[in-house]
């Protein structure tokens, strides 16, 4: 038969067209299929209750559907047909696709058999390999459709709604309906259809004997055979890796599988007619328990070809077989697949470290690379499947393996080697073709007996194009294309197939197995990443998520295999090659899966690797924190009573070991917890940066920013725990030990820097900074939240209470000892280090946080002190008008309403003296820091006078009060004091009461004479009940009201003083020795407010309250103490 009489038949054109469009109908059979059995996304008319009777009827009646003597049962379908038409129509045209699909199949299945095609998988592969994929694709797209059980109701309800509609029904229908009656036992009309191909299905699947039995093979033999080992035959490593076959070298063994398993499952009458088919279906039988229809749909081989078995005469024989299989596959299988991994790991690894180190032996070598790919992904493929589908089993280790990573992870570095070295591939095969495969090409068509003018042109173009390529090419880049060089000798491959063909490549075989080693090798040239995704495409692992998930937490529990988790992310690369453009509305659903493990399995490990850091940073907190002055007191304890102690641990007392002893050791194979720990977080930094990037449905996924986000987040709390602040109780850690604890975190995780290739400095300083903000970037505490809260809540409410003192001489809170109560310092919590460590901690910003929210408490104060005022206005307008008429004022005392006003100011006065120690602490850190700064910052402090604008005073007092220097006018209290003026109250109104203010003040001071607290304590430097604190709550907030009104600070200063020594002066009038008992001791808050004041001098005092009063008051008060000072 000439080549133009067969060229009508166009079996290569049909076969690659049918297999494509198989492919698109299987992916929109089986979308239909997970559409409708999961109720979030099955249509709507399916779920509505309305509907539960027409539902009930088309499937009832399916395919007689009477519309019009049925609107009874079918009036809801009445009442929504334009919208279940709309609805339902991509479904319904889904199954006439396949309808015609089978029309297709039937057509070309026919005339293959009528032209008695040859099929030999080693000679005409292409031909061969198409044909079976047709079977296989046509049979899992038939038994795909038989397990989609909503497809009646699709088909009758669409026909139902568009016959009322349109008034007719669809076209295609009557054919449909009939196509799945004759499908709802499938397999049975199945083996009645390919009754009449058995012949040619079974000759193309007895060409797979040799082969299958070759590739079907143990760990043992392969072990035996150095498969896919380079050093074994260390003297042709440079000879080219070549065979006869080459194609099926890589061919998929779970390919040839479902070949031939589904093969003899539609043509069973093949297996009683040679002894070779029998032989090869039960060594496929063996290897597998699941065959894939498609994704993770899949056949349950050994039951469904018993099923059918049996179901047939004369098959009992087979049956008997079917079940020994069975049992061989249960009991063997597991094993035989885990054998070949365990080999796998070892062979590939060799091979993946030799070529990366010799990249030119990627020439010769290169179908050792594809090889080893497709075997791998046979393995990984055949693990995901059974792990999916085996839920009962007496060997579960067969179908888990916590050491896939380490396969997948070598696939992938095959994959990235291989695309790093295409030029190696592109020189070495351009040469190669051009001055081998050609002459052997146009040697073998000149040797040929018989060669027709037809076939002679097509081989001689072939030799031609080969002939001229040229090494420049390769180097140039240029782009090369035999795609047409494939198709032509996929078509001559057909021509040359049928019975009585001229040249027949039955008798010809060595024209087959050259072209096949030219196609492989124009592959190289110019389909190098189909050539990777026909070998190592894992896309389908996309839909089986569970296993894939429970592999990688098996994974993640194996130490050795941390550094290759950066594979199962990399997995999810593949998975946008499951979208097939005949179902594009899977897109998102897939995009969503794909980028959801992705993100799952990224941030386990960097849950895991973040982990570990701060497990070893805990480590070595806890060291630093032996080192803290207050673990040294048992060792000097020790030091000074030897006798003692040896006395003691006679009875058995356990030691306390010295700081530095952990490092100390004898066995080096003795591994430590910090030994653990930087192993696994060696091995997880080593995969997280394994890749800089990579792309999952066109999203770039940069690993190492997820180590980096979750160390930044697991940072921030372990800083925030090291306070260990507990609200209930009040109890916080000194800044002083949270600032050495950080200190540990920070210098180990900047010692991290070269093993987790990230920017440590940025995350350490973000994390940092976040500290000194309220709240963090997740919304989470912060030390200056817990800081500010411990010290407004816990100390200066204790010290607004008497509990808590301040002690001027310490230059810190102390606490008042009382009976009954737990032993708590304020000290410890408030002297300059720990001052000095708070603003280390939480810096400027957080110094400001504090500071607001000290004014906050300063300004409400100062507004209950106006109420005050206002409801004692007249009073003290009065006292105001007569403060030299001393028996006036004594005579309106009495009159005054309230006597907190000392209370609120003492209040007032606590808060701003922790203030000006939290500031004394920040300029001390500011300075240490920043010395640069903070000279020019105190010069502009220096050049602001009296006649400076108010506005400019304020700004350079703003920057000096964030560095941390005092100033005389304090702008955070002038601002909140500004925002406070009374409701409905005029400026004016507002200054007044400011004046009175200080009158109420000034008046109300001989009280405190009469508080047996009122006493000067010379050890402290200050009082018992605080009111020491009273000067600088006077001339702050007195400077900040007349600051806010523009008024003169120190002529309002003057007249406070005039009062308040009046006031003082009266006292000593006053016989009642209850209230002038510390009147001396009161009397020394006249000096301690002039020195207080930038604003007052000693010489103002001495006009209104004579200092000899003050030096006699001062001797009295040390005499008292039973202290006098020494000249």
């Amino acid at each position: 038969m000439s080549l133009p009489s067969v060229y009508q038949n166009k079996f290569a054109e049909k076969l690659t067209i049918l297999n494509d469009r198989g492919r698109g109908v299987l992916v929109r059979i089986y979308h239909i299929k997970k559409t409708c059995s999961d109720p979030k996304t099955r249509p709507s008319f399916l779920c509505d209750k309305a509907m539960e009777p027409s539902i009930k009827f088309i499937n009832k009646k399916f395919p007689n559907l009477d519309v019009r003597s049925s609107t009874q049962h079918l009036g809801p379908v009445h009442k929504d047909k334009g919208d279940i038409v709309r609805a339902l129509g991509p479904y319904y045209y889904s199954f006439v696709d396949v309808l015609e699909f089978r029309d297709h199949v039937y057509e070309l299945l026919n005339t293959i058999d009528a032209n008695q095609c040859y099929f030999d998988i080693h000679v005409n592969y292409d031909f061969t390999k198409s044909y079976l994929d047709l079977i296989v694709t046509y049979v899992s797209l038939v038994l795909l459709l038989a397990r989609t059980e909503d497809r009646r109701v699709l088909i009758g309800m669409y026909h139902c709604a568009h016959e009322m509609s349109h008034g007719s029904s669809d076209s295609s229908f009557a054919r449909l309906a009939q196509m799945l009656l004759e499908y709802d036992h499938p397999l049975k009309k199945l083996a009645e259809e390919f009754g009449p191909h058995t012949k040619a299905v079974s000759s193309a699947l007895l060409s797979l004997h040799f082969l299958f039995a070759r590739r079907n093979q143990g760990s043992e033999q392969w072990r035996s055979d150095q498969l896919l080992s380079l050093l074994s035959t260390a003297s042709t490593m440079l000879s080219p890796a070549s065979s006869d076959t080459m194609a099926c070298e890589y061919l998929s063994l779970e390919v040839m599988e479902r070949w031939i398993l589904m093969g003899f499952l539609v043509c069973p009458g093949a297996l009683g007619t040679s002894p070779q088919c029998l032989e090869l279906w039960r060594l496929a039988l063996q290897g597998s328990l699941y065959v894939t229809l498609l994704r993770d749909e899949a056949l349950q081989i050994h039951k469904v070809t018993e099923e059918l078995l049996s179901s047939l005469k004369g098959y009992g024989k087979r049956v008997a077989d079917l079940k020994e299989c069975k049992e061989h596959a249960v009991a063997h299988s597991g094993s035989l697949h885990r054998g070949r991994r365990a080999y796998l790991r070892g062979a590939v690894r060799e091979l993946e470290v030799l070529l990366e180190d010799q990249p030119g032996l990627l020439g010769p070598k290169a179908l050792f690379v594809f090889m080893a790919l497709s075997f791998c992904r046979d393995e990984v493929s055949w693990l995901v499947r059974h792990a999916e589908h085996v839920t009962k089993t007496k060997t579960a280790e067969d179908f888990a393996d916590n050491r896939v990573a380490e396969i997948l992870f070598l696939m992938e570095q095959l994959r990235s080697l291989v695309r790093r070295q295409v030029g190696v591939l592109r020189r070495y095969h351009a040469q190669y073709l051009a001055r081998f495969d050609a002459l052997v090409l146009s040697e073998i068509v000149q040797n040929l007996s018989v060669c027709p003018e037809e076939e002679s042109i097509i081989l001689s173009s072939f030799v031609s194009s080969l002939s001229s390529l040229s090494d420049k090419g390769a180097d140039d880049k240029e782009h090369f294309d035999f795609a047409p060089l494939r198709l032509d000798w996929f078509r001559l491959q057909a021509y040359t197939s049928v019975a009585k063909a001229v040249l027949p490549l039955s008798t010809n075989p060595d024209v087959g197995r050259i072209m096949n080693l030219i196609v492989f090798h124009t592959k190289l040239l110019d389909s190098l990443e189909e050539l990777l995704a026909e070998t190592s495409d894992l896309s389908e692992l996309c839909f089986f998520p569970r296993p894939i998930e429970k592999m990688f937490m098996a994974m993640m529990e194996e130490p050795s295999m941390l550094r290759y988790s950066i594979a199962f992310p990399l997995l999810c690369s593949h998975f946008s090659r499951c979208v097939h453009p005949m179902c594009p509305e899977e897109y998102p659903q897939l995009q969503a899966v794909a980028l959801g493990l992705c993100n799952k399995f990224l941030e386990e490990m960097a849950r895991q690797a973040t982990a570990c850091i701060m497990d070893a940073c805990a480590e070595q907190h806890n060291l630093s924190e032996q080192l803290l002055p207050k673990h040294c007191a048992s060792t000097v304890s020790k030091a000074r009573n030897k006798r003692a102690l040896k006395h003691q641990s006679k009875k058995g007392e356990a030691e306390r070991g010295k700081p530095g002893a952990e490092s100390q050791r004898k066995d080096r194979s003795v591994t430590t917890n910090m030994d653990k720990l930087h192993l696994a977080l060696a091995e997880l930094s080593l995969s997280l940066n394994h890749v800089p990037n990579f792309t999952v449905f066109e999203h770039t996924v940069t690993p190492a920013e997820y180590l980096s986000s979750q160390l930044e987040t697991r940072f921030s709390k372990a800083i925030v725990a090291m306070a260990c602040y507990s609200q209930a109780t009040q109890e916080v850690a000194r800044p002083s030990e949270v600032l050495v604890g950080l200190g540990a975190y920070v210098t180990f995780i900047q010692s991290l820097m070269h093993l987790l290739g990230l920017d440590v400095a940025r995350i350490v300083r973000s994390v940092l900074l976040q500290q000194t903000q309220p709240r963090d970037a997740a919304g989470g505490q912060t030390l200056t939240t817990i800081y500010t809260n411990w010290y407004l809540e816990a100390l200066l409410r204790q010290a607004s209470t008497g509990a808590i003192v301040l002690a001027p001489a310490l230059q810190a809170f102390t606490t008042v000892p009382r009976e009954g109560e737990p032993s708590f310092s304020a000290a410890e919590f408030s002297d300059v280090s720990e001052m000095r460590a708070l603003a280390e901690l939480i810096g400027p910003y957080g110094m400001k946080f504090l500071s607001d929210n000290l004014m906050w408490h300063v300004s409400s104060q100062v507004a209950e002190l106006k109420k005050l005022v206002n409801e004692n206005m007249d009073t003290l307008v009065q006292l105001r008008s007569s403060s030299c008429k001393p028996e006036q004022m004594a005579a309106l005392l009495p009159r005054l309403t309230s006597d907190n006003v000392l209370k609120r100011m003492t209040i007032i006065g606590e808060i701003l003296s922790f203030r000006a120690m939290a500031q004394r602490g920040l300029r001390e850190v500011f300075s240490h820091h920043c010395p640069f700064l903070m000279g020019p910052i105190e010069c502009l402090t220096d050049v602001v006078s009296p006649d400076t604008d108010i506005q400019v005073t304020l700004s350079i007092f703003e920057l000096a009060t964030a560095a941390g220097i005092p100033c005389e006018i304090d702008p955070a209290l002038v601002h909140v004091l500004a925002g406070s003026k009374m409701d409905g109250s005029s400026s004016e109104e507002d200054y007044k009461a400011a004046c009175l203010l200080l009158v109420f003040v000034a008046v109300s001071l001989p009280l405190l004479a009469s508080d047996p607290t009122s006493t000067y304590n010379p050890d402290t430097d200050g009082y018992n009940n605080n009111i020491h604190c009273l000067a600088k709550a006077i001339i702050h907030v007195s400077a900040a009201l007349f600051t806010v009104h523009r008024k003169n600070i120190e002529t309002h200063l003057k007249e406070f003083l005039l009062l308040a020594s009046v006031s003082l002066l009266q006292l000593g009038q006053d016989g009642d020795k209850l209230r002038c008992r510390n009147r001396d001791s009161v009397s020394l808050l006249m000096q301690l407010i002039v020195a207080e004041s930038s604003f007052l001098t000693v010489d103002m005092l001495e006009t209104c309250f004579p200092y000899v009063l003050l030096r006699n008051a001062f001797r009295e008060v040390r005499r008292d103490s039973g202290r006098i000072p020494q000249h």
